[in-house]
């Protein structure tokens, strides 16, 4: 066991070939800083000055965030980095591993078990010890909720699988996601990590300036210079720009051996080796769960929209008797956590009965959005607007017509109800599977079949831009016309005759 006495800000702590100077917050190993974050340092410097004694994962969280609700995988996240670190090193060639130096005590918490000794800080350090790691993420001002699973997936195996996209439809918290795995890597990558957001630019010319102007590479520096970098790239936003991302990123792979890509987007690029993870929505009480307060909370649909509702509001606390408008809320957003955030931005004008009541006219109750984001974020209708005025005037044309559909629906039942002279069977399932890709239109499975449903946000909109084309109406009867005659061998044959 050590015995660390009278540690203060001049302390130097040393364990094997490392030197941790407390003042400056960087360890060394011989004369060379090893590349750690501020919160691995932070928990480094817990553990090693406890040295020999069990810290709780509780404690830890505690002292390391004491202001921040944080996810335990976030410590989690950190101690892995730090055993990589040391497994790396000197340390792990002279026959250690990372848990040579941090164990892991079931049940209890960790330990740092190598020997330490301390002494005063006399050494002068390399010019440049204190370099940061280098990146661009914006300062995240709020906790993330309901992601754990997802960013534990990402952080390990993107250092291993190269090129991975998250994909979904606009509004799921693709960038979010992205840009916590980033914060999480900072410290696992040399040349830093980076984000590239590609919702700035419209012309697929302006690609590889774009990036090498957002990348420290110099002045007139092209993706060559990538080569030796050893870095993660975050494309974020590549949806509109498809073509020349799949190019970029193939180049990229094949010229910059240690190069790291992680793509949002709402289809996949369908570069090689791409390993694609979809994003699903935050989890919804089922009507179940409505007798219970603690169980409705613990959904993450409901913990953001409770979260986001006391920063709007102070003293705002869900009650037993708020919890099916609460889950009608979540539900009818689909668990989508901008739709969420942009309800409960709306809670000290419309209050919890005001906000469910209005959610048939969604999107003019969600347009107080964040004046920080990115126009197409800021409300639910610029988010949606963005996509569709991206889709062909086909795909325009089809997703419209899907809405009329209240429920899930099998592709038999869409060439029913929509299909015609114009938009003949073979074009339509293209289409629709077009739309698949894009997230606009989601596929389940159900007892062997294929099915299809538009989210409610989706939904809304198409209906929207259905009724603004002066067909709703039609589509409205010939869908009723389906659910009442769909038995009858002829209803197919009446429903092309009435588009002609």
């Amino acid at each position: 066991m050590n015995s660390l006495t009278n540690v203060t800000s001049d302390t130097v702590l040393h364990f094997g070939p490392y030197a941790f100077h407390l003042q400056q917050r960087l360890v060394l190993e011989g004369d060379q800083p090893l590349r750690l974050g501020g919160r691995a340092l932070d928990i480094l410097q817990v553990l090693v000055e406890r040295a020999g004694s069990v810290v709780s994962k509780d404690e830890l969280i505690a002292r390391v965030w004491p202001r921040s609700v944080v996810e335990e995988i976030n410590l989690r996240v950190h101690i892995a980095a730090l055993r990589r670190v040391f497994r790396d090193g000197q340390g792990g060639r002279d026959g250690q591993d990372g848990h040579c130096y941090i164990a892991t005590i079931p049940e209890r918490g960790y330990s740092f078990v190598a020997p330490v000794r301390q002494a005063l800080e006399v050494t002068p350090l390399p010019c440049d010890a204190f370099a940061s790691p280098a990146h661009n993420l914006p300062a995240r001002l709020t906790p993330i909720t309901g992601r754990d699973a997802v960013v534990g997936s990402l952080v390990r195996q993107l250092p291993v699988r190269r090129c991975m996209t998250l994909v979904g439809p606009c509004g799921i918290g693709k960038t979010t996601v992205a840009l916590r795995v980033a914060e999480l890597l900072l410290q696992h990558y040399r040349d830093g990590v980076w984000r590239v957001d590609l919702a700035l630019i419209d012309d697929p010319a302006q690609l590889v300036e774009h990036l090498t102007r957002t990348l420290p590479l110099g002045i007139g520096a092209d993706v060559d210079a990538l080569g030796r970098w050893h870095a993660l790239l975050v494309l974020d936003n590549c949806e509109h720009l498809l073509e020349g991302c799949r190019t970029l990123v193939e180049t990229l792979l094949t010229s910059a051996p240690r190069l790291s890509i992680l793509v949002t987007s709402r289809e996949p690029l369908r570069v090689t080796d791409e390993v694609l993870l979809p994003l699903p929505p935050l989890l919804v009480p089922p009507a179940s769960a409505l007798c219970s307060l603690d169980e409705v909370m613990s959904y993450s649909a409901v913990q953001l929209f409770v979260s986001r509702a006391r920063a709007r509001q102070q003293g705002f606390a869900l009650r037993e008797q708020d919890l099916k408008a609460v889950r009608e809320i979540c539900r009818r957003l689909d668990g989508l956590p901008l739709a969420i955030e942009l309800a409960a931005a709306q809670i000290d004008a419309l209050a919890l009965v005001g906000l469910q009541a209005q959610l048939d006219n969604c999107f003019q109750m969600l347009t107080q959005g964040r004046r920080t984001a990115v126009p197409r974020h800021q409300t639910l209708k610029a988010a949606l607007d963005w996509s569709y005025e991206r889709l062909a005037p086909m795909e325009q044309t089809v997703l419209q017509r899907l809405a009329v559909f209240k429920s899930a629906f099998t592709d038999d039942a869409a060439l029913e109800v929509i299909s015609c002279a114009m938009l003949p069977p073979s074009s339509l399932a293209s289409i629709m599977e077009s739309l698949a890709l894009k997230s606009l239109v989601s596929l389940e499975q159900v007892r062997g079949v294929t099915r299809y449903r538009l989210l409610n946000t989706t939904r809304c909109y198409a209906l929207e831009k259905l009724e603004q084309s002066g067909a709703l109406r039609t589509y409205e009867m010939r869908y009723a016309g389906y659910v009442s005659h769909s038995r009858r061998p002829s209803a197919r044959h009446v429903a092309l005759q009435l588009c002609e």
